[in-house]
């Protein structure tokens, strides 16, 4: 299974996001991809008082531009994260939407761990403006089960852990991670990840600066269940390709059997 993905400077200018989208899926698609990734809140990387803006149900505008991307290069889509409004509700959601290569909608993960955080003296309070999820999410793409995370979310290996038992072989990972933390917490995260439950990691990133102070630190990575990282992006926008062998991750788990080792007795999900 080959495998894109997206890295994107995302700015708050939802419509020239979409268009820099349409452009960087479609350089992904030159590589002739099973699975494309987004990154997290794609449509809109700005001030969180704009997302009553930008914010929209599923199905919606971006889900249906999504779709389009799906059906025209026939491929599975992870579409990232973006704001989900919800009819009644004073929050929102950060939610990632799943399309197959029909680009029909097939399944939605609701980000569970808001990142409310002081970091260097920077304060970011997603809970103010985003309701958490309340399942984990493990979808059948192409035959393979993946399991659905977003960005913050990779700091909760018990997470992690639940989607592998549900039997993901892939784990999804848009992010936005900060500069600060990223330089020193990004791979290692992901790399402990992919290690501890076997199974492949994609982690398209935000990359460069979004206003009005944020900085992202990109560097997307694709894993394997050895925690070799066997692509990885810089600085800058652009598409990150690497070819998925669950062949070689059944080999990791019989020569290494963590996983059938593991004392479901005292530590279940």
């Amino acid at each position: 299974m080959r495998v894109a993905l997206v890295q994107m400077n995302s700015q708050d200018d939802k419509a020239e996001n979409l268009e820099r989208a349409e452009q960087l899926v479609g350089q992904a698609a030159a590589w002739g991809p099973d699975l494309v990734v987004l990154p997290e809140l794609w449509t809109y990387l700005g001030p969180p008082k704009g997302y009553v803006e930008v914010a929209e149900p599923i199905p919606g505008e971006t889900s249906a531009f999504l779709s389009r991307l799906a059906a025209r290069y026939r491929f599975w889509l992870v579409g990232g994260s973006y704001v989900e409004a919800v009819p009644g509700q004073p929050r929102f959601h950060n939610t990632c939407p799943v399309f197959d290569p029909d680009g029909e909608l097939v399944a939605r993960y609701r980000k569970l761990h808001l990142f409310d955080v002081e970091v260097d003296g920077k304060v970011y309070e997603e809970s103010m403006t985003i309701a958490p999820g309340t399942e984990a999410v493990v979808a059948k793409l192409a035959g393979v089960p993946v399991g659905l995370t977003i960005c913050y979310d990779i700091r909760f290996p018990e997470l992690y852990r639940r989607l592998a038992v549900q039997g993901a072989r892939l784990l999804t990972v848009p992010a936005a991670f900060t500069m600060e933390t990223g330089k020193d917490h990004w791979e290692v995260l992901l790399r402990a990840r992919a290690v501890e439950n076997q199974a492949y990691v994609l982690a398209p990133a935000q990359c460069g600066t979004h206003p009005p102070d944020r900085a992202c630190y990109g560097n997307s990575m694709v894993v394997d269940p050895w925690g070799v990282v066997l692509a990885r992006g810089a600085y800058q926008e652009g598409v990150v390709v690497a070819d998925v062998d669950l062949g070689h991750a059944d080999r990791i788990r019989r020569t290494l059997p963590a996983l059938a080792n593991r004392r479901g007795d005292l530590f279940a999900f």
